[in-house]
């Protein structure tokens, strides 16, 4: 029975990317990523000094934008590089690296994975070398090698060519609570966190600059994606929010977001959701109907918002239905 629950949550995590193309046209919104070719660097702001964000378009992984739908950043330090997040295959990988380079010379000391999901982890290889960590969550690696085989299948599948040389690299550093890395008087705090969105997520603090990558625990303009507990997620925002900080990053949105107040889209997505989710488990409706109906309400205030909502509320009922 677990493993069929499992199973289901993954098919449900990876039907978004497997759409037809011709669906995913309406839905994209033009943004840096697009119209890029895997030899040129990708577009990035710098959102405070010596912080680069590359910020995604709003869109399903297609071959024009290399699976690079998640947004990616770097920071630069004294004497080295941190790389937080890398995009959807190799090739978005390589872009990022192009991007880097275009900045400075330094080499890059770490690779940090927010979480495990592959627009946000499959351009880690273009990264991949002497001197190289790859720092993610303690459950990354389990959580990786369990969606290897879904995670590069789906991406050779809707990203083609641009997914040759992809694979899984999984982080050799690993964060069970709270870990500081220095860049040369650049120190990075890096957290763990319970299952939220999923059950690998981690946050990545520049002190110098007081901006925060938050990962995929905050989404701004495309509608939020669950992979762990509703409930749980609700909580961590919560208390995320008590944390004064000068600027956050979201997984998917604008590259700087003002805090706390960028929380807000998110907390509410979530409370409907789970609300709608447990008045009809109370009810006696079916899990189909809660896929059909919960969250319905929010439809209008995000992008993207058919190819996730009907998954999130199936994740939800399997959440809430035995409360």
């Amino acid at each position: 029975m677990k493993r069929r629950c499992v199973m289901r949550l993954l098919a449900a995590l990876l039907a978004p990317w497997a759409a037809p193309a011709q669906a995913d046209d309406a839905a994209v919104q033009p943004g840096p990523a697009e119209n890029q070719t895997a030899s040129a660097p990708f577009a990035v702001v710098e959102v405070a000094p010596g912080v680069f964000v590359h910020q995604a378009p709003y869109a399903l992984a297609l071959p024009r934008n290399l699976g690079f739908v998640g947004n990616a950043g770097f920071i630069v330090g004294r004497d080295a590089v941190a790389v937080i997040d890398t995009g959807g295959s190799l090739k978005a990988g390589e872009a990022l690296r192009a991007a880097i380079r275009a900045r400075t010379p330094l080499p890059v000391r770490y690779v940090i994975n927010t979480h495990m999901h592959p627009d946000h982890v499959l351009g880690n290889a273009a990264f991949a070398g002497p001197g190289v960590s790859f720092v993610g969550h303690r459950n990354l690696p389990q959580a990786l090698a369990a969606r290897a085989d879904a995670y590069l299948s789906a991406t050779a599948r809707l990203v083609g060519a641009a997914a040759a040389g992809t694979r899984i690299v999984p982080p050799d550093v690993t964060v069970a609570d709270a870990l500081t890395l220095d860049l040369g008087d650049r120190p990075l705090r890096l957290e763990a966190w319970p299952t939220a969105h999923t059950a690998t997520d981690l946050t990545v603090l520049d002190e110098a600059t007081g901006t925060w990558f938050l990962g995929d625990l905050l989404f701004l303009g495309h509608v939020p994606a669950l992979d762990g507990k509703a409930a749980g997620w609700i909580a961590l925002l919560a208390e995320l929010k008590r944390r004064p900080v000068a600027r956050v990053v979201p997984g998917h949105g604008p590259a700087s977001a003002p805090w706390p107040q960028a929380a807000e889209p998110t907390e509410r997505y979530l409370g409907r959701l789970s609300d709608d989710v447990r008045g009809m488990i109370r009810a006696g409706r079916t899990m189909a109907e809660a896929a059909g109906e919960a969250g319905r309400g929010e439809a209008g205030n995000w992008q993207l918002f058919d190819d996730f909502n009907a998954r999130n509320a199936t994740a939800a009922y399997h959440e809430f239905e035995w409360e």
